[in-house]
């Protein structure tokens, strides 16, 4: 099976590509703002980890947001 080029694609699945990207790269921006802004101490685990594993698509945002901070 051959990969498909992105013209060979729908518009529907462009849009659903694009709007994937989009969420991605909102959600990994402010797990990063937040990781640098807030204190080690209100960050559960080593941050330096943390920063990595934002990076980690698309999960490691979402884990940081929803289990990397104290409340």
């Amino acid at each position: 099976m051959q990969k498909k080029k992105w013209a060979d694609l729908s518009q529907r699945q462009q849009r659903i590509i694009i709007a994937t990207g989009v969420v991605e790269v909102v959600l990994t921006s402010i797990a990063l703002v937040d990781l640098a802004r807030r204190d080690p101490a209100q960050v559960r685990g080593p941050k330096a980890l943390w920063l990595l594993g934002v990076f980690v698509q698309p999960v490691g945002p979402m884990a940081y947001l929803s289990l990397g901070r104290r409340k």
